[in-house]
Protein backbone atom coordinates (compact mmCIF):
# COMPACT_ATOMS: atom_id res chain seq x y z
CA UNK A 1 0.00 0.00 0.00
CA UNK A 2 1.10 3.56 -0.72
CA UNK A 3 2.86 4.91 2.37
CA UNK A 4 1.10 8.25 1.88
CA UNK A 5 -2.14 6.47 2.77
CA UNK A 6 -0.60 4.94 5.88
CA UNK A 7 0.98 8.15 7.23
CA UNK A 8 -2.23 9.88 8.43
CA UNK A 9 -3.03 6.81 10.54
CA UNK A 10 0.44 6.48 12.06
CA UNK A 11 0.87 3.00 10.57
CA UNK A 12 4.16 1.35 9.68
CA UNK A 13 2.40 -1.08 7.34
CA UNK A 14 -1.09 -2.12 6.31
CA UNK A 15 -2.09 -4.37 9.23
CA UNK A 16 -4.66 -6.19 7.08
CA UNK A 17 -2.40 -7.17 4.21
CA UNK A 18 -1.50 -10.80 3.60
CA UNK A 19 2.16 -9.73 3.70
CA UNK A 20 2.34 -8.39 7.25
CA UNK A 21 5.75 -8.68 8.94
CA UNK A 22 6.48 -11.78 10.95
CA UNK A 23 6.35 -9.91 14.28
CA UNK A 24 2.75 -8.90 13.54
CA UNK A 25 1.56 -12.50 13.51
CA UNK A 26 -0.01 -13.54 16.78
CA UNK A 27 1.26 -16.81 18.25
CA UNK A 28 -1.36 -18.75 20.16
CA UNK A 29 -0.47 -21.14 23.00
CA UNK A 30 -1.40 -24.04 20.72
CA UNK A 31 1.06 -22.89 18.03
CA UNK A 32 3.75 -22.35 20.67
CA UNK A 33 3.25 -25.88 21.93
CA UNK A 34 3.42 -27.31 18.41
CA UNK A 35 6.57 -25.28 17.69
CA UNK A 36 8.22 -26.68 20.82
CA UNK A 37 7.27 -30.20 19.72
CA UNK A 38 8.85 -29.63 16.31
CA UNK A 39 12.05 -28.32 17.89
CA UNK A 40 12.37 -31.63 19.73
CA UNK A 41 11.63 -33.53 16.53
CA UNK A 42 14.58 -31.91 14.69
CA UNK A 43 16.88 -34.37 16.39
CA UNK A 44 14.92 -37.36 15.11
CA UNK A 45 13.25 -36.17 11.91
CA UNK A 46 10.03 -37.53 10.49
CA UNK A 47 6.72 -36.05 9.43
CA UNK A 48 4.48 -33.44 11.05
CA UNK A 49 1.07 -32.24 9.91
CA UNK A 50 -0.81 -28.94 10.05
CA UNK A 51 -4.38 -29.18 8.82
CA UNK A 52 -7.50 -27.08 8.90
CA UNK A 53 -10.08 -25.17 6.90
CA UNK A 54 -9.06 -22.57 4.34
CA UNK A 55 -8.23 -19.25 6.00
CA UNK A 56 -7.67 -20.72 9.45
CA UNK A 57 -4.02 -19.66 9.69
CA UNK A 58 -2.00 -22.61 8.32
CA UNK A 59 0.31 -20.55 6.10
CA UNK A 60 0.88 -17.96 8.82
CA UNK A 61 1.73 -20.79 11.20
CA UNK A 62 4.31 -22.08 8.71
CA UNK A 63 5.92 -18.61 8.61
CA UNK A 64 6.19 -18.57 12.39
CA UNK A 65 7.60 -22.10 12.49
CA UNK A 66 10.12 -21.37 9.75
CA UNK A 67 11.54 -18.49 11.78
CA UNK A 68 11.45 -20.45 15.02
CA UNK A 69 13.26 -23.50 13.67
CA UNK A 70 15.92 -21.65 11.68
CA UNK A 71 17.02 -19.02 14.22
CA UNK A 72 18.44 -20.99 17.19
CA UNK A 73 20.48 -23.40 15.08
CA UNK A 74 22.15 -23.67 11.70
CA UNK A 75 19.14 -25.52 10.33
CA UNK A 76 18.57 -25.64 6.59
CA UNK A 77 14.87 -24.94 5.96
CA UNK A 78 13.47 -25.51 2.48
CA UNK A 79 9.99 -24.47 1.33
CA UNK A 80 8.48 -26.42 -1.55
CA UNK A 81 6.89 -23.88 -3.91
CA UNK A 82 5.21 -26.26 -6.37
CA UNK A 83 3.46 -29.02 -4.41
CA UNK A 84 1.47 -29.95 -7.52
CA UNK A 85 4.61 -30.92 -9.47
CA UNK A 86 5.22 -34.39 -10.81
CA UNK A 87 8.20 -36.51 -9.71
CA UNK A 88 10.79 -35.05 -12.10
CA UNK A 89 10.09 -31.43 -11.11
CA UNK A 90 9.78 -32.46 -7.47
CA UNK A 91 13.36 -33.74 -7.58
CA UNK A 92 14.52 -30.63 -9.45
CA UNK A 93 13.11 -28.38 -6.73
CA UNK A 94 14.55 -30.47 -3.90
CA UNK A 95 17.95 -30.24 -5.55
CA UNK A 96 17.62 -26.47 -5.82
CA UNK A 97 16.43 -26.08 -2.21
CA UNK A 98 19.26 -28.11 -0.71
CA UNK A 99 22.01 -27.12 -3.14
CA UNK A 100 22.42 -30.50 -4.84
CA UNK A 101 22.83 -30.76 -8.63
CA UNK A 102 20.48 -33.53 -9.68
CA UNK A 103 19.60 -35.49 -12.79
CA UNK A 104 15.86 -36.12 -12.41
CA UNK A 105 15.89 -38.80 -15.12
CA UNK A 106 18.21 -40.81 -12.84
CA UNK A 107 16.14 -41.08 -9.68
CA UNK A 108 18.51 -43.48 -7.96
CA UNK A 109 21.47 -41.10 -8.29
CA UNK A 110 19.31 -38.11 -7.32
CA UNK A 111 18.04 -39.84 -4.18
CA UNK A 112 21.58 -40.87 -3.26
CA UNK A 113 22.87 -37.28 -3.64
CA UNK A 114 20.04 -35.81 -1.57
CA UNK A 115 20.46 -38.34 1.20
CA UNK A 116 24.19 -37.66 1.33
CA UNK A 117 23.57 -33.90 1.63
CA UNK A 118 21.07 -34.44 4.45
CA UNK A 119 23.50 -36.73 6.29
CA UNK A 120 26.22 -34.08 5.99
CA UNK A 121 23.82 -31.52 7.45
CA UNK A 122 23.05 -33.83 10.39
CA UNK A 123 26.77 -34.41 11.05
CA UNK A 124 27.41 -30.63 11.01
CA UNK A 125 24.34 -29.19 12.73
CA UNK A 126 23.37 -32.29 14.76
CA UNK A 127 19.74 -31.81 13.69
CA UNK A 128 17.72 -32.75 10.63
CA UNK A 129 17.13 -30.29 7.80
CA UNK A 130 13.51 -29.22 7.38
CA UNK A 131 11.16 -29.22 4.41
CA UNK A 132 7.90 -27.23 4.55
CA UNK A 133 5.10 -28.07 2.12
CA UNK A 134 2.13 -25.72 2.04
CA UNK A 135 -1.03 -26.73 0.13
CA UNK A 136 0.10 -30.35 0.50
CA UNK A 137 -3.37 -31.57 -0.52
CA UNK A 138 -2.27 -30.77 -4.10
CA UNK A 139 0.66 -33.25 -4.05
CA UNK A 140 0.48 -36.35 -6.21
CA UNK A 141 0.21 -39.57 -4.26
CA UNK A 142 3.33 -40.84 -6.03
CA UNK A 143 5.30 -37.77 -4.87
CA UNK A 144 4.15 -38.17 -1.27
CA UNK A 145 5.12 -41.84 -1.35
CA UNK A 146 8.50 -40.94 -2.87
CA UNK A 147 9.09 -38.37 -0.15
CA UNK A 148 8.38 -40.98 2.53
CA UNK A 149 10.85 -43.43 1.01
CA UNK A 150 13.44 -40.75 0.29
CA UNK A 151 13.65 -39.59 3.90
CA UNK A 152 13.81 -43.05 5.46
CA UNK A 153 17.03 -45.03 5.89
CA UNK A 154 18.40 -48.07 7.73
CA UNK A 155 15.36 -50.27 7.11
CA UNK A 156 12.94 -47.48 8.08
CA UNK A 157 14.53 -47.09 11.52
CA UNK A 158 16.03 -43.64 10.88
CA UNK A 159 14.67 -40.49 9.29
CA UNK A 160 17.12 -37.96 7.80
CA UNK A 161 14.68 -35.12 7.11
CA UNK A 162 11.96 -33.29 9.04
CA UNK A 163 8.92 -32.73 6.81
CA UNK A 164 6.04 -30.43 7.76
CA UNK A 165 2.94 -30.90 5.59
CA UNK A 166 0.20 -28.26 5.69
CA UNK A 167 -3.13 -28.64 3.92
CA UNK A 168 -6.88 -28.34 4.13
CA UNK A 169 -9.43 -31.04 4.93
CA UNK A 170 -8.79 -32.77 1.60
CA UNK A 171 -5.32 -33.75 2.84
CA UNK A 172 -6.88 -35.65 5.76
CA UNK A 173 -9.08 -37.62 3.38
CA UNK A 174 -6.15 -38.43 1.10
CA UNK A 175 -4.01 -39.67 3.98
CA UNK A 176 -6.71 -42.23 4.75
CA UNK A 177 -6.41 -43.87 1.33
CA UNK A 178 -4.58 -47.22 1.24
CA UNK A 179 -1.65 -45.89 -0.82
CA UNK A 180 -0.92 -43.11 1.71
CA UNK A 181 -1.65 -44.90 4.99
CA UNK A 182 2.09 -45.76 5.35
CA UNK A 183 2.82 -42.01 5.31
CA UNK A 184 -0.03 -41.15 7.67
CA UNK A 185 1.26 -43.67 10.20
CA UNK A 186 4.59 -41.84 10.30
CA UNK A 187 3.18 -38.44 11.27
CA UNK A 188 4.59 -37.73 14.72
CA UNK A 189 3.18 -34.27 15.50
CA UNK A 190 -0.17 -32.82 14.49
CA UNK A 191 -1.73 -29.36 14.68
CA UNK A 192 -5.32 -28.75 13.65
CA UNK A 193 -6.22 -25.10 13.01
CA UNK A 194 -9.89 -24.59 13.81
CA UNK A 195 -12.38 -21.75 13.87
CA UNK A 196 -11.44 -19.30 16.63
CA UNK A 197 -13.77 -17.85 19.23
CA UNK A 198 -14.41 -14.08 18.98
CA UNK A 199 -12.21 -13.54 22.06
CA UNK A 200 -9.27 -15.26 20.34
CA UNK A 201 -9.82 -13.27 17.14
CA UNK A 202 -9.87 -10.09 19.22
CA UNK A 203 -6.44 -10.91 20.71
CA UNK A 204 -5.11 -11.42 17.19
CA UNK A 205 -6.61 -8.14 15.92
CA UNK A 206 -5.37 -6.10 18.88
CA UNK A 207 -1.85 -7.51 18.51
CA UNK A 208 -1.94 -6.69 14.80
CA UNK A 209 -2.99 -3.07 15.33
CA UNK A 210 -0.49 -2.50 18.11
CA UNK A 211 2.39 -3.94 16.09
CA UNK A 212 1.40 -1.85 13.06
CA UNK A 213 1.71 1.30 15.18
CA UNK A 214 -1.86 2.40 15.93
CA UNK A 215 -3.78 0.39 18.52
CA UNK A 216 -6.64 2.92 18.29
CA UNK A 217 -7.18 2.70 14.56
CA UNK A 218 -10.49 0.96 15.27
CA UNK A 219 -12.90 1.65 18.05
CA UNK A 220 -13.37 -1.12 20.60
CA UNK A 221 -16.94 -1.57 19.38
CA UNK A 222 -15.87 -2.11 15.77
CA UNK A 223 -13.18 -4.59 16.81
CA UNK A 224 -15.76 -6.61 18.70
CA UNK A 225 -18.23 -6.40 15.80
CA UNK A 226 -15.66 -7.66 13.30
CA UNK A 227 -14.63 -10.56 15.50
CA UNK A 228 -18.24 -11.60 16.02
CA UNK A 229 -18.99 -11.57 12.28
CA UNK A 230 -15.81 -13.28 11.00
CA UNK A 231 -17.17 -16.82 11.54
CA UNK A 232 -14.00 -17.72 13.43
CA UNK A 233 -11.94 -17.35 10.24
CA UNK A 234 -8.72 -15.30 10.31
CA UNK A 235 -8.67 -14.65 6.57
CA UNK A 236 -12.27 -13.44 6.57
CA UNK A 237 -11.47 -11.13 9.49
CA UNK A 238 -8.48 -9.66 7.61
CA UNK A 239 -10.46 -9.20 4.40
CA UNK A 240 -13.34 -7.44 6.17
CA UNK A 241 -10.95 -5.18 8.08
CA UNK A 242 -9.07 -4.36 4.88
CA UNK A 243 -12.31 -3.35 3.13
CA UNK A 244 -13.09 -1.00 6.00
CA UNK A 245 -9.58 0.44 6.03
CA UNK A 246 -9.55 1.16 2.29
CA UNK A 247 -12.96 2.82 2.54
CA UNK A 248 -11.71 4.95 5.44
CA UNK A 249 -8.65 5.97 3.39
CA UNK A 250 -10.83 6.93 0.46
CA UNK A 251 -13.15 9.00 2.66
CA UNK A 252 -10.25 10.39 4.74
CA UNK A 253 -11.79 9.17 7.99
CA UNK A 254 -9.62 9.40 11.11
CA UNK A 255 -11.07 6.43 13.00
CA UNK A 256 -12.83 3.29 11.90
CA UNK A 257 -16.07 2.66 13.80
CA UNK A 258 -19.38 0.78 13.69
CA UNK A 259 -20.93 3.47 11.50
CA UNK A 260 -18.37 2.64 8.81
CA UNK A 261 -19.08 -1.08 9.26
CA UNK A 262 -22.79 -0.51 8.57
CA UNK A 263 -21.94 1.65 5.58
CA UNK A 264 -19.74 -1.02 3.99
CA UNK A 265 -21.41 -4.27 4.98
CA UNK A 266 -25.02 -3.31 5.70
CA UNK A 267 -25.91 -0.44 3.36
CA UNK A 268 -29.45 0.89 3.58
CA UNK A 269 -31.68 -0.71 0.95
CA UNK A 270 -32.76 1.49 -1.90
CA UNK A 271 -36.47 2.39 -1.88
CA UNK A 272 -38.51 0.39 -4.33
CA UNK A 273 -39.45 2.38 -7.41
CA UNK A 274 -43.14 2.95 -7.95
CA UNK A 275 -44.65 2.03 -11.27
CA UNK A 276 -46.64 4.81 -12.91
CA UNK A 277 -50.25 4.03 -13.66
CA UNK A 278 -51.22 4.50 -17.21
Amino acid sequence: MNRKLLAPYGLKFNPFSAQVPLEALWTSPLINQFGWRLEQQLGEGGFALISGASGSGKSATLRLLQSRLAQPREVTVGILSRPQAALADFYRELGDLFGVPLRPHNRWASAKSLRERWRQHIDTALVRPVLFVDEAQEMHAAVLAELRLLTSTELDSRSILTVVLAGDERLHARLETPELVPLASRIRARLRTEALAPAELLKFLQHLLETAGNARLMTAGLQQTLCEHAAGNLRLLMNMANDLFLTACNQELVTLDDKLYLQVFAPEPKPASRRLRS
